[in-house]
């Protein structure tokens, strides 16, 4: 599955020029942009599906660090700054990577 069967190829070429500068990114903005807060949790499982790139149920720091590749490969890595605002935001159980209810409280936050 592609992220575009889900989100606008479009909303997300808007969303990702919206953060091109480093420490520009906000996962808020950025969640709502996508359109990805209007959607479903069944959707939104599906996009945490594609981000967890091992498969292992979780997205962990490395994984995070890469979020806006996901979207496009062209798109940049995320900074150090960027990458630990972001885990501290989603991992609401201090296990240092965010699990999928984590990330759907994080996308409808």
């Amino acid at each position: 599955m592609a992220i575009t069967d889900i989100l606008s190829a479009k909303d997300i070429e808007s969303a990702l020029s919206s953060c091109q500068a480093d420490d520009s990114f906000n996962y808020k903005s950025f969640f709502s942009m996508v359109g990805l807060s209007s959607k479903t949790p069944d959707q939104i499982k599906k996009v945490f599906g594609i981000l967890d790139q091992d498969k292992s149920g979780f997205i962990e720091e490395e994984e995070l660090q890469l979020f806006l590749k996901n979207f496009s490969s062209s798109a940049r890595v995320l900074t150090s700054a960027e990458t630990k605002a972001f885990l501290a935001a989603g991992d609401t159980d201090g296990d240092g990577k965010i699990g999928v209810e984590e990330f759907q409280s994080l996308v409808k936050a």
